[in-house]
């Protein structure tokens, strides 16, 4: 009989336990819910602070439509990096009209191009020099590099990926007479070693957190991917200037 009712207690025992167990997960992802939609509608708006960094701009994406630049410029945007199509894409043809709108707006402009390593360098380097004027008041290219020769239709080498980028850079900075900056993605860091074995200004990547997997000091930073601003019905990349 005693043994019986040391039973019961140990069952209740074990099935308070159970519950308290249950309230302890629930309140803990109730905490990560709410910290995870404070976070995302924190980042809706936020940008680093301009004491910190006082040149700060925004990637305008070729399939973005109604950006206005003056507007960008009103709210601290002192660059804009325009994308162009990649070559394996057909032809911009809004490409002069956001250049043209950017220019008038006094903004600094700059052009970023997607390398693509399943592409020769000679197709793409043929695209930006079709597209994109020589101009000394042009702010350096950039080549931004993300993809990897591994998902190609056919497999690209990690020595061929690298031999045509560099006949892509070398080209690029024939045209507009200045250095390339490398718009480097922390994956394709991983895999080819890029900030280590060419010696050009780094461009990296991180919401809110300032980027350290390149091994070396970064020139700009993409530090919000969705920032949400009057420039723009959609959001935009901001990027600030470490000097």
């Amino acid at each position: 009989m005693a043994r019986a009712k040391t039973s019961g207690r140990s069952r209740r025992k074990k099935g308070g336990m159970g519950r308290w167990m249950f309230r302890l997960v629930a309140l803990l992802a109730l905490v990560g819910i709410v910290f995870v939609a404070w976070f995302w509608w924190d980042m809706r708006e936020w940008r680093p602070d301009e004491a910190l960094y006082p040149e700060q701009g925004a990637v305008i994406p070729s399939e973005i439509n109604g950006i206005n630049f003056n507007t960008l410029k009103a709210v601290g945007g002192q660059f804009a990096y325009l994308e162009l199509q990649p070559a394996s894409r057909a032809l911009d043809d809004d490409f002069g009209s956001r250049f043209e709108q950017a220019r008038r707006s006094g903004i600094d402009i700059g052009i970023v191009l997607q390398f693509d390593p399943c592409l020769r360098a000679g197709l793409q380097s043929k695209r930006f020099t079709r597209m994109v004027p020589r101009s000394e008041a042009l702010l350096p290219p950039a080549i931004e590099l993300d993809a990897s020769g591994k998902d190609c239709a056919e497999p690209v080498s990690d020595a061929a990926v690298e031999s045509e980028l560099l006949t892509l850079i070398n080209q690029i900075e024939m045209h507009s007479g200045k250095p390339v900056i490398l718009k480097l993605n922390r994956d394709f860091e991983a895999q080819y070693g890029t900030a280590q074995t060419m010696g050009r200004d780094l461009w990296l990547m991180r919401d809110r957190a300032r980027p350290d997997y390149a091994g070396r000091p970064w020139l700009l930073w993409s530090a919000n991917s969705q920032l949400v601003s009057e420039a723009s019905d959609e959001p935009i990349e901001w990027v600030v200037v470490q000097r």
